[in-house]
């Protein structure tokens, strides 16, 4: 088919550079990743034409049959001239029917066939890693278990601050992944609304059912307004922020893991299958898959800062510039984001603490400070602030005697409180009190804190949150599913199409 059989306004073909910086990768990408959502819309498209007696079933059938031979190599074959995916999928058909019929194409436009394609394929790349974030909240889930009790030291302002659990940590790990997830379930209404029937921007002359559309496709709607349908890639936009947001604290857990494995701390351990070596010192093992988890966060962010930088002060329409150009990198973002969730995952599954090491710290460093000054207040009666003033003293002086947390001299606790002018019975039962490590873990009382009995309640509370989040997402894919289903039913001649499934 030559350009003119397509067009009448342009006689002469794309240029070979065109064709090779542009067309053709464009073509590839799209036969590799948008090729399956073309067809399943050309199919709805069809019955829609059945439907509007634009077509006869005999028809419909014989389209629907041609279309079901259409596979990658046929479609990129037969793009050759304009590198176009829809064109390609015409010349196809047109090749396997010798002759069409003449209203096959009236009133279509590839301004709403294009968004909805990409955005089917959004909705399956959304649908590809909300799974792999669940199994990530669920080694969270392993590794907590696993390393239930452990005591280690927190860090606040990168300096050892208070003591706490393995199993609390990584609950809050847990946590921040089931955030994502609800954030990715408030994602999905970007892709309710289908855009077929919108046309190139204003709607069709012919009396397309959008609704009907939008449901064989696996849409909530196909309502809304045509030109905001085929104008806006509100979709590229979320999407890109959505794995921009989770990639932020992902990378600060990376953080700490990178940090406490390092021989300044020797916190935990991984199995060199997952280590890596020095070329040039061999008593070096180092951990450069925490790197990598790490840097590829950051091309999250510099994907959604890519898609916002080419949309912004484009015309509201339907430009190659928003269509194609802007969401470029959207793919590279979805993989980079699978990749990190993946990584992250094989981490927490073969991460080994070294609780000994853990322990040490909370057992030399002065981590119960907050809990003396409490004690002082509550059960010596010295005001809050004074009672920090006294605890932080005793600190100093302890630690200039040489004395360690284990080592409680209460008479010189007494001693520091009675020259603040206030008198502390025994000491020495206050600093037992504060600075025992397990006692320190025991005595934290509200509910999300790091106490055994609240750390089991999180995990319980978090395992439902995950199981009704999968259900609620299981629901959406069988519905995208359904109407899948629903198409070759009617297509093959099985009923006609009822209304809501």
């Amino acid at each position: 088919m030559t350009v003119e059989a397509l067009t009448g306004r342009i006689a002469a073909g794309p240029s070979a550079l065109l064709r090779a910086e542009v067309l053709l990768p464009q073509l590839r990408f799209e036969l590799d990743n948008l090729l399956p959502h073309y067809l399943a819309i050309e199919r709805v498209l069809l019955l829609e034409y059945q439907r509007m007696g634009v077509l006869t079933d005999d028809e419909v059938a014989r389209i629907g049959t041609a279309l079901s031979t259409v596979d990658r190599g046929v479609v990129e074959a037969a793009a050759e001239g304009m590198a176009d995916i829809a064109f390609g999928v015409e010349r196809a058909v047109t090749a396997e029917l010798g002759e069409v019929p003449p209203a096959w194409h009236v009133d279509r436009s590839r301004n709403d066939l294009q968004a909805t394609a990409q955005k089917m394929y959004g909705r399956a790349r959304v649908f590809e890693l909300v799974a792999e974030l669940a199994d990530l909240v669920r080694a969270a889930h392993r590794l907590a278990e696993r390393e239930r009790g452990v005591v280690m030291p927190g860090y606040t302002h990168s300096q050892p601050a208070q003591v706490m659990t393995a199993d609390f940590y990584f609950t809050a790990l847990a946590e921040q992944l089931l955030h994502a997830l609800d954030r990715f379930t408030a994602l999905l209404r970007v892709f309710d609304e289908c855009p077929m029937g919108a046309g190139a921007m204003t709607g069709g002359d012919l009396g397309w059912d959008r609704d009907r559309m939008a449901e064989l496709l696996g849409f909530a709607s196909g309502s809304g307004n045509a030109l905001r349908a085929v104008a806006a890639r509100d979709w590229t936009l979320e999407a890109t922020a959505e794995l921009c947001l989770l990639g932020v604290p992902l990378s600060r857990f990376a953080t700490d893991l990178i940090t406490w494995a390092g021989a300044g701390y020797g916190f935990l351990d991984l199995p060199d299958e997952l280590s890596g070596i020095s070329s040039a010192m061999p008593q070096k093992k180092n951990f450069p898959v925490l790197e990598r988890i790490r840097a590829r966060t950051a091309r999250l962010a510099g994907a959604f800062t890519e898609v916002v930088v080419a949309q912004r002060a484009t015309p509201f329409s339907n430009t190659v510039e928003v269509s194609k150009e802007a969401s470029s990198g959207v793919p590279a973002a979805f993989d980079d984001a699978g990749s990190v969730l993946r990584l992250l995952r094989v981490v927490l599954d073969n991460l080994v603490l070294r609780a000994d090491r853990l322990r040490a710290v909370c057992e030399t460093e002065y981590l119960g400070g907050f809990g003396l000054a409490n004690g002082l207040c509550l059960a010596a009666g010295v005001p809050w602030r004074q009672a920090q003033v006294v605890a932080g003293r005793y600190v100093v002086a302890a630690l200039e005697r040489g004395l360690t947390p284990g080592e409680p001299d209460g008479r010189l606790l007494e001693e520091i409180a009675r020259a603040s002018g206030h008198r502390v019975a025994d000491g020495h039962a206050l600093l037992v009190e504060a600075f025992d490590v397990d006692r320190a873990v025991a005595a934290k009382r509200t509910a999300g804190s790091t106490g055994p009995e609240h750390v089991a309640a999180v995990l319980d509370a978090q395992r439902s949150a995950l199981a009704r989040a999968e259900a609620e997402w299981a629901r959406r894919r069988a519905d995208v599913e359904d109407g899948g289903r629903v198409v070759e039913r009617l297509l093959a001649g099985a009923g006609e199409w009822r209304g809501s499934r």
